[in-house]
């Protein structure tokens, strides 16, 4: 028996398209992009998240020689400010990625590791974060759930 998914996302025309919070996060995201360490993948990536007291937090990916012990910028960015804003939740994370001197890009979605973790912090707030993955030039995607990029996800409901 063979079922089908749907993946529910929406296609946004380009940055002029977005509103004015959106418009930030994709300017403050592409911005902490070059705040990379990335020296070994040479792909620098960068994510903003809104949270719902407003408060914008950002983050880059950070690799290591010993190679996997880096994060992703979503990592970075979501994992510090559960530590620095405990209780407070998530709304929006935009992310764009690309190699180093790119100058145009097509949307990167969050990793397997990355969609992963996200989905713990749905799940603990017990509500979806919008997720914005996003090309240099702006064009941009657009989830209201993790769950939309992990179909077949597994969480604490499971333990």
């Amino acid at each position: 028996m063979e079922k089908e998914i749907t993946i529910n996302f929406e296609v946004i025309a380009n940055y002029d398209h977005l509103t004015d919070i959106e418009k930030t996060l994709f300017d403050k995201a592409k911005t902490v992009r070059a705040q990379a360490y990335a020296p070994y993948s040479n792909f620098w990536v960068g994510c903003a998240v809104l949270l719902e007291n407003g408060e914008i937090i950002t983050g880059s990916n950070q690799e290591n020689a010993a190679y996997p012990s880096g994060l992703c910028a979503e990592r970075t960015t979501i994992f510090w400010t559960s530590a620095n804003f405990p209780g407070v939740k998530i709304k929006k994370l935009f992310v764009i990625g690309a190699p180093k001197e790119a100058l145009t890009s097509t949307p990167i979605p969050p990793c397997g590791s990355c969609r992963q973790s996200i989905l713990e912090y749905e799940s603990k707030q017990k509500e979806g974060i919008e997720i914005y993955f996003a090309s240099l030039d702006g064009e941009i995607y657009k989830t209201k759930s993790i769950r939309d990029l992990l179909p077949f996800s597994f969480d604490a409901s499971y333990l």
